[in-house]
């Protein structure tokens, strides 16, 4: 027998499961039921796709089922399936490992407070080890398909668990696993039979394989007047496939304990949409909506949580071809009726039954959106709160729902408080005004304080703050919401949308500094000229359409492109500004040059990019501190 310590990550997350869960304990056994139910898939479907597994048919594997087995004199539970079993490799790497991605995050977001902290862990789902909330010792015995040799992992649950081979009657007969629970003092409650039924069906009626319950039943002897326990094996599950029965007989009750065994989730969902189709394909679908975005929602490997069944048979649960990557957040089931049982992923990609599944299942989803955001706004800014920038990501690639996306997506303004969208900010439009405008590039603080701004606020004009870190490489793409053009106010293109009469007169009267400018800046800007967007500021840099702003370049940097072009903005003077026109009557080359370099540093540093020589902009400011004091 050898002993392991665990996972440092796995040693963490079992203290805050065990202290901060104690409000619902019972979960327990809707975790190990769901995690036997996944082994059961598993395995019905490489009977029926993979050769080698179909010898197996006949040696427990056409009769998938899940055991109870309770002990109510010595306190423990046996939970036995069989499913596809594990191997001494995966006990190890399953039960003392956690390798799910976003696990170290999860980790660091945890306060401390043990009611604070059981939300977020019910976020991240606690599978397997929230089975010691209720044990004091667990024994795990698993033989995998295939394969000869059965294995027992105990564990107390606290420092590391203990692995070794076993043999003879302890040995498994066929393939899946058996674990032992011998219940604490939290858990002796649990060590009834009536308790265990009522969870069972709480939690797990849905599931589609049969579980079975051998407790003591007490039944009254009319005969000898009084109770006597025989021992039992009863069915405590409907055994069918909640999703398939018809909206009318589903209660919410039934929607969200089904969420909760595939989600991991124990609170609610924020909202699902169960749909039947039938006619050409025929399928179903049910897609929930968490209440809180998952926490590794963001990580390059995140893996999608809608499964994928044929005729009620599990295929997969990890393709990312089943709906969009920006649709990552939504839980649920397909169930198709005319997909082949041995689909592949490589087959998935090019399905046109699957093609069509999608496609309908996007229009449904945002549709429902769309209704719930109309409907009901207070829920519907709930959801918006967790999953605005997802829905951003889909208008880069999802052309075909690019009007539902921006009917569906919310922003921040210049000119309202809280979200608004674009149909409101449309309504609010100037009679004067030529297009929606919208400003990227930075945080929101910095936006809304950017000299960009200063002259759509005097002129009453609003300007979404759009703070995302993907909003510039998203609008950049979207040039028209309905027939109203949308425009950044931090490109060059806008410079002319304000229209200031005196404006031609300014500019050529400015020409002269404006030359010298340039001449001092050199390459460091393409362009020097007299700007009509600017009522406070004296400068600004702005960037052309096609090309990255100065916090784009620098995200871009921080990601890894080495190959950007030098940064070469265009510098915008405000010819009504006292400094400008303290220049224009003293237009000394050392006055100016100074003058120039601070003018142009000041616009990059209101922009958030770092100056490439800060001793150098110090010494300038000096020598215009010293002129001017």
């Amino acid at each position: 027998m050898s002993k392991q310590q665990f996972q440092t990550e796995v040693s963490q997350l079992l203290h805050l499961i065990v202290h901060s869960l104690y409000s619902h304990p019972e979960i327990f056994l809707r975790e190990l039921i769901s995690n036997s139910s996944d082994a059961l898939d598993k395995l019905r479907h490489l009977s029926l796709t993979d050769e080698t597994y179909k010898a197996l048919v006949g040696n427990g594997i056409d009769s998938p089922r899940i055991d109870l087995d309770l002990d109510e004199a010595s306190k423990t539970l046996s939970l036995s399936d069989t499913g596809i079993g594990m191997s001494e490799e995966d006990l190890i790497s399953h039960l003392g490992t956690i390798a799910r991605s976003g696990t170290k995050n999860f980790l660091s977001q945890l306060s401390g407070d043990d009611r604070k902290d059981s939300n977020l862990i019910g976020q991240f789902g606690v599978g397997f080890y929230s089975v010691f909330m209720v044990a004091d010792k667990v024994e795990v015995v698993s033989r995998k398909a295939r394969e000869e040799k059965t294995y027992r992992w105990i564990s107390d649950g606290k420092t590391g668990f203990e692995i070794e081979e076993v043999t003879g009657d302890a040995a498994r007969k066929a393939a899946g696993t058996t674990i032992l629970i011998h219940f604490n003092d939290e858990g002796a409650q649990y060590a009834n039979g009536w308790r265990l039924q009522e969870i069972v069906k709480k939690y797990s009626n849905h599931i589609a394989f049969p579980i079975f319950l051998t407790y003591e039943k007490s039944e009254w002897d009319e005969e000898k007047k009084e109770s006597i326990k025989t021992r039992t094996t009863e069915q405590v599950n409907a055994a069918s496939a909640m999703w398939r029965r018809s909206k009318s007989e589903l209660t919410d009750d039934d929607y969200k304990e089904l969420y909760k065994s595939i989600a991991g989730d124990w609170e609610d969902p924020l909202f699902w949409f169960h749909t039947r189709a039938e006619g050409t394909l025929e399928y179903t679908t049910l897609f929930y909506i968490p209440a809180k975005a998952p926490l590794d929602l963001y990580q390059a490997d995140y893996k999608g949580g809608v499964k994928l069944y044929v005729k009620r048979v599990f295929i997969m649960d990890d393709s990312r071809d089943l709906l969009p990557q920006y649709l990552r957040f939504v839980r649920g089931i397909i169930d198709s009726e005319d997909l082949p049982l041995n689909v592949s992923r490589e087959i998935l990609q090019q399905n046109k039954v699957l093609t069509s599944i999608k496609t309908a299942s996007v229009k449904k989803i945002l549709s429902e959106l769309k209704t719930i955001a109309t409907n009901d706004p207070e829920k519907y800014a709930k959801f918006i709160a967790e999953y605005n920038r997802p829905l951003k990501e889909g208008l880069y690639g999802d052309f075909a729902n690019r009007e539902t996306l921006l009917e569906l997506i919310r922003f921040k303004s210049s000119k309202v408080a809280g979200l608004t969208s674009f149909a409101e900010a449309k309504d609010r439009m100037q009679p004067e005004q030529k297009a929606l405008y919208y400003i990227t590039g930075g945080t929101e603080s910095m936006l809304r304080n950017s000299p960009l701004l200063e002259i759509y606020k005097k002129k009453g004009i609003e300007v979404l703050i759009l703070d995302d870190d993907v909003d510039e490489i998203v609008f950049s793409t979207v040039a028209k919401y309905g027939d109203i053009d949308l425009k950044a106010v931090n490109k060059s293109s806008t410079s002319g949308d304000l229209k200031d009469e005196a404006a031609p007169e300014k500019a050529e009267e400015l020409k002269p500094l404006l030359e010298k400018i340039k001449a001092t800046l050199g390459d460091a800007v393409k362009e020097v000229r007299a700007s009509s967007r600017l009522a406070d500021s004296p400068s600004v840099i702005v960037s052309d359409e096609d090309e990255p702003s100065a916090r784009m370049r620098q995200m871009m940097q921080a990601m890894g492109q080495t190959n950007l072009p030098e940064l070469q903005p265009t510098l915008e003077i405000n010819p009504d500004h006292e400094i400008i026109r303290k220049l224009l009557s003293d237009t000394s080359n050392g006055k100016v040059e100074d003058a120039a370099w601070l003018l142009f540093d000041q616009a990059l540093l209101l922009e958030g990019v770092p100056l490439k020589d800060p001793a150098t902009f110090v010494q300038r400011l000096n020598r215009v501190l010293n002129q001017s004091i």
